[in-house]
């Protein structure tokens, strides 16, 4: 799928619905500059592909109650295969986890939280993740503002690197 070749048109679909999602086609297809049928097949293709993931509100987190945002660096006492699947399956239980990625270096983990108060997030901590199977260790970092949070990807410099 990565090695997909997009054409200009595709790419610019894309960064037009990473931007906002809830356009229509017909809206879409004036923006790229083709009419809306072959839009939307582009469209499904590019889902089809796995291009597009899929469609979602970006709430805010803070209207909604959640206070606090933390990310916590989880080590594990074992790296084999098998291991790292199992702590990734566990964590699709934890409803506070909303992000989950495996790293190299020191931290085998890198895990964003969510809760809407720091007892919630403690209790997570304590009763859930340091209580985990493998897990060897947990250091947290508690947000203190987000100065950028910017989804998807810079297709103006993927543009960049295909027109050099």
């Amino acid at each position: 799928m990565p090695h997909t070749k997009l054409d200009p048109i595709d790419r610019k679909i894309l960064a037009e619905l990473q931007s906002d999602g809830r356009m229509t086609n017909v809206e879409l297809s004036q923006r790229v500059g083709i009419s809306a049928p072959p839009c939307l097949r582009r469209v499904r293709t590019l889902e089809e592909l796995g291009f597009i993931k899929g469609y979602h509100a970006d709430v805010n987190t803070r209207n909604l109650g959640f206070e606090v945002q933390v990310f916590a660096m989880v080590g594990l006492h074992s790296q084999a295969e098998s291991d790292l699947v199992d702590f990734e399956n566990r964590v699709q239980d934890w409803p506070l986890v909303r992000e989950c990625h495996m790293l190299n270096g020191e931290i085998d983990f890198i895990l964003k939280c969510v809760a809407p108060d720091l007892s919630t997030f403690q209790d997570f901590l304590t009763r859930e993740l340091t209580s985990a199977p493998n897990v060897a260790s947990v250091k947290t970092s508690l947000v203190i503002r987000c100065g950028k949070d910017e989804p998807g990807v810079p297709f103006d410099i993927l543009e960049q690197r295909v027109e050099s």
